[in-house]
């Protein structure tokens, strides 16, 4: 009987084993595959270097412009700069946004950011950075439509983004290409902002529309403005040489309340551009922002003025 029982306890012996090795190799095995775990957080290449930021940001505080920029992917903004606030294309959508600055940090950390945004030429940026990830650009580094794909990475956003980008350019280059059908391949188009008491012609990167108008649609730019104002950007034009810089077609920026005496002489009076009606007026204050809430109604401008539809 004992023999009997000897082979019977050994193989139960053995199969208690067996489970045991493999459950042990099974917990192994578990310990070794990595665990797929949510991060908060995700490493943006800036500037400047990598920065820890949000991967989905909630209460982004804006500095230096922007705002269209990250109102356009749909990401909270609880903060914007003086420009922002009182620029009249997104009144609606900064109705309950704080106005602040840079060199009020109390009102900023009351806001609770998770996230800053700015040019690089803002101030205490060592001060900001305590209070939450804050990531800033300089102006012109990237061009206008590059610049809206940067802020997408940033904000968890990039595909949105260059969707975007790509229609646009799309719609902007076919617009173009009817407009210089209809006024000429040669044909040239000055742009001008009055503002206060000076009056300013730029070149083909500093907002306004320039750079819809130059770099994507294709239109010529004056000799003169070319001299003076592509590489800087921007030059200022007393009243005696307005001749000089005026194209064939004129987009004239202005404020409300800006002196505009300067239309009433007689050498504004005689430029080709003016008697022809060619002068094309858009209003100033938002005119400096080129994201894409303002292109796409800068786009809808110059349709409708060159095209008339």
């Amino acid at each position: 009987m004992k023999k009997m029982l000897f082979p019977i306890v050994l193989l139960f012996v053995l199969l208690i084993s067996a489970c045991g090795n493999k459950a042990s190799e099974d917990t192994n095995d578990a310990a070794d595959t990595p665990k797929e775990t949510a991060s908060d957080t995700v490493t943006y290449e800036s500037e400047t270097g990598p920065v820890e930021v949000p991967a989905h940001p909630k209460r982004v505080v804006l500095l230096s412009g922007f705002t269209g920029n990250v109102i356009s992917l749909g990401v909270p903004v609880v903060g914007v700069d003086t420009w922002s606030k009182n620029n009249p294309t997104f009144k609606d959508e900064l109705k309950d946004v704080a106005e602040i600055s840079d060199e009020n940090s109390e009102k900023i950390i009351e806001l609770d950011p998770d996230l800053i945004i700015g040019l690089s030429n803002i101030k205490n940026i060592d001060q900001l950075q305590k209070i939450a990830p804050t990531v800033t650009y300089t102006w012109g580094k990237l061009d206008y439509l590059e610049q809206h794909i940067e802020i997408g990475k940033l904000l968890g956003k990039e595909q949105e983004a260059r969707d975007w980008v790509d229609d646009f350019q799309k719609r902007a280059q076919a617009i173009g290409d009817e407009v210089r059908t209809k006024i000429g391949e040669n044909a040239t188009v000055s742009v001008f902002e009055i503002y206060d008491k000076e009056l300013y012609v730029f070149g083909d990167n500093w907002a306004r529309g320039t750079e819809i108008l130059y770099q994507t649609m294709k239109l010529k730019m004056p000799e003169k403005v070319k001299e003076m104002a592509l590489e800087s950007g921007y030059y200022t034009v007393s009243t005696e040489v307005i001749p000089e810089f005026a194209g064939d077609y004129i987009v004239m920026s202005k404020y409300a309340e800006a002196d505009t005496s300067f239309e009433q002489t007689e050498t504004y009076k005689n430029i080709p551009a003016v008697k022809n009606n060619h002068v094309f007026t858009m209003e100033g204050n938002g005119a400096s922002f080129s994201d894409p809430v303002t292109l796409e109604n800068q786009l809808a401008f110059f349709k409708e003025s060159f095209l008339g539809k």
